[in-house]
């Protein structure tokens, strides 16, 4: 075999290494971000560290899969925006009690869809599997409770808080949930 041969077989398959090694990692990156949208870049800005950021994003993937989701029956949809319809009309006389009104609704929304509900925190990663458009909303939501509790929120902010719960409540119980046997990878 010549030498520029020998060459030529070396490049290739050096560059056939370098494709099989920096392919695996692009390819699971671009499923987060398409899977994860803006929650993908929230999570490596927050930690600075890109791997570990996708590390905890696969993890609530695998979290998410383990959980018994369901839709809701045309009739609990009904009767959920019959309860968010209350909400908003409360809200006239009532903002803070309406506010954390749509804060238990939501709950009770998620509960019944088979979310967990132990925790804000952990509320936000079981959500971001599915829901990761709407999250901005309930941070924002939830934010604004929190300054309401520490007396700090105007009826402005209540009445931004109750859009933003909306947001994620219609994506609850309007959006479509995959269940871990449905989920195509």
């Amino acid at each position: 075999m010549s030498s520029g041969i020998l060459v030529v077989a070396i490049v290739i398959v050096v560059v056939l290494v370098g494709a099989a090694l920096l392919v695996p990692p692009y390819l699971r990156r671009k499923r987060l971000r398409d899977r994860f949208g803006p929650e993908y870049d929230r999570a490596v800005e927050q930690t600075e560290d890109r791997r570990a950021a996708e590390r905890e994003l696969a993890q609530r993937e695998r979290r998410h899969n383990s959980l018994d989701l369901r839709e809701l029956t045309p009739e609990r949809k009904k009767e959920f925006a019959a309860d968010w319809a209350r909400v908003q009309e409360r809200f006239v006389d009532e903002p803070a009690d309406a506010v954390g009104e749509a804060d238990r609704l939501v709950t009770t929304v998620m509960a019944e869809r088979g979310y967990p509900t132990e925790g804000f925190d952990q509320q936000v990663a079981d959500l971001s599997v599915e829901h990761a458009s709407t999250l901005g909303h309930y941070r924002d939501a939830h934010g604004i409770a929190v300054q309401h509790a520490n007396g700090k929120a105007s009826t402005e902010d209540l009445r931004n808080a109750l859009v933003h719960y909306r947001a994620l409540f219609l994506d609850l119980t309007n959006g479509h949930t995959t269940h871990k046997k449905d989920t195509v990878s």
